[in-house]
């Protein structure tokens, strides 16, 4: 899935370093309200710029430009403020108001952009999650707001989404309402936290007890009519495609585990035109991934090296982006038998992984901490089995057993999935590295689970090792019991 659990600021203690200024517009820059409300609150307080600035650890120059507009506030920072002005939240309650999302000089964007889509349509009930798995606020399960990103926005509580979802949007296809005023814009903005806390429900609901790819899909689709209605009435529709990207990769990821590889294909194709119509950097880079774990089931290097590299290719500032690609080239290169090539781009996924700092960790939370190391170490092992198969190296299959071991033993206990899959691929690098028994006695123990598993990945890992075990140990007595095991298991 998208995340682990919910992030906002990275690791504890560390706090969102301020974007890059813009330049404020003369009418709503995107900072003016708060601008506004900070040097009336400092002016009522008798403080200069210099004074204020002393009092929260900041610059001067960092007070001038935050009450000119130009710079979003750090949430860190605003909670300094309104402590040292007394102004009883003021300061917080206007950064987590709704707000227009500056977008100069765009207008609506290609309505094919829209259909067709894969999926079938579901009643809105039917695509309600477990209200215990609720979050309060954005961002949740990786998920930030669509509109205001990690500003840490609450959404409304499950008895009112109903009600959203009855009204005007994506519940029946009926024309949007909200065409002026405030009120209307208050309502859109609920409905995309709502749809927000929605889909994280249901990536909690996957990790527990499997995916339900038809609500997902279900709210995909009216989603996409939304946008659509918001893109004829001659806006952007700017939140809904943000947030449909996010739909698209989960749908994707859900098709990809059943083996519907072309499904899954193409709901990633329309999350990154959507990801590219809104210039969302971080759902292209995930989506691209996605697709490379993809076309690696097909066994196709060149074009995962292809993706892999257009993960890096979105935006080269992006360190997480460039330790993604890394990872990635490192296992087309695996399966291409390239042994310089994937292990120059081991060594460098691990050296990008260890210079990520707070930024990259907010925008990619699930390559902070112990997660992260999990999913580095997952990739690295599985580059490396995938070179051991291809070469016959023994020694990269013994560097496999320790990468795939360190990230199988941090794999959280609700990752079942995860822990199946890296339990086979432990096996069957034990198997590459020469140490059939070894393997044997790993894959007894997930064999029943594996058999049963329909997950297009579970599946690939056990065909492989079995293809390794029969192919070069198969009159050893503890792979015929391991092949008598796997029958009845089938059976």
């Amino acid at each position: 899935m998208t995340g682990g659990s919910a992030r906002t600021n990275g690791p504890a203690g560390t706090e969102r370093p301020a974007p890059a200024e813009r330049p404020a517009r003369e009418d709503g820059a995107p900072w003016a309200e708060f601008g506004r409300q900070l040097r009336a609150l400092r002016r009522a307080a008798g403080l200069t710029q210099l004074q204020l600035g002393l009092r929260v650890g900041y610059h001067h120059s960092a007070v001038s430009k935050l009450e000119a507009g130009l710079r979003e506030p750090p949430v860190g920072l605003v909670r300094r403020l309104d402590a040292v002005l007394e102004t009883g939240g003021e300061l917080a309650a206007v950064v987590a108001a709704p707000r227009e999302v500056p977008r100069p000089g765009r207008g609506p964007v290609d309505p094919a952009l829209f259909a067709p889509l894969p999926g079938a349509d579901v009643p809105a009930g039917q695509g309600a999650p477990d209200a215990r798995m609720w979050p309060a606020r954005l961002p949740a399960e990786g998920l930030a707001c669509p509109l205001h990103g990690t500003a840490g926005c609450a959404v409304p509580e499950p008895g009112e989404l109903p009600a959203l979802l009855g009204g005007p949007g994506p519940a029946g296809g009926a024309a949007p309402a909200w065409g002026a005023g405030d009120g209307a814009a208050v309502a859109e903005t609920e409905l995309l936290h709502g749809l927000t806390a929605v889909l994280a429900c249901l990536i909690r609901e996957a990790f527990r007890h499997g995916g339900r790819v038809s609500a997902v899909e279900g709210l995909l689709r009216a989603l996409a009519r939304w946008a659509g209605e918001v893109n004829s009435a001659g806006r952007l529709p700017y939140g809904q495609l943000r947030l449909g990207a996010q739909y698209a990769q989960v749908a994707g990821r859900l098709r990809m585990e059943r083996g519907q590889i072309g499904v899954a294909m193409a709901w990633f194709g329309h999350g990154l035109r959507w990801a590219d119509a809104v210039q969302d950097a971080s759902a292209r880079a995930t989506l691209l991934s996605d697709m490379c774990t993809l076309v690696r089931l097909d066994g196709d290097p060149s074009l995962m090296l292809g993706y892999a590299q257009g993960i890096g290719a979105v935006d080269t500032r992006r360190r997480w982006m460039a330790t993604l690609s890394d990872l990635y080239q490192a296992r087309g290169h695996a399966l291409a038998g390239d042994t310089a090539a994937c292990r120059h781009h081991i060594t460098l996924a691990r050296r990008g992984f260890a210079r990520l700092g707070p930024q990259d960790h907010l925008e990619a939370p699930w390559m902070a901490g112990a997660e992260g190391t999990m999913r580095v170490d997952s990739a690295v092992g599985g580059a490396l089995r995938d070179l051991a198969v291809a070469t016959g190296d023994r020694a990269a299959a013994r560097r496999a057993v320790d990468a795939t071991a360190r990230s199988r033993a941090q794999v959280p206990p609700q990752m079942r999935s995860a822990r199946l899959l890296l339990t086979l691929r432990l096996a069957d690098s034990w198997a590459c590295a020469g140490d059939p028994g070894a393997a044997v006695a790993l894959a007894t123990e997930a064999l029943p689970e594996a058999v049963r598993s329909r997950e297009s990945m579970v599946t690939a890992e056990l065909r492989g090792l079995h293809s390794r075990l029969a192919g070069k140990w198969a009159d050893l007595p503890e792979v015929k019991a391991y092949r008598e095991r796997l029958r009845d298991a089938g059976e």
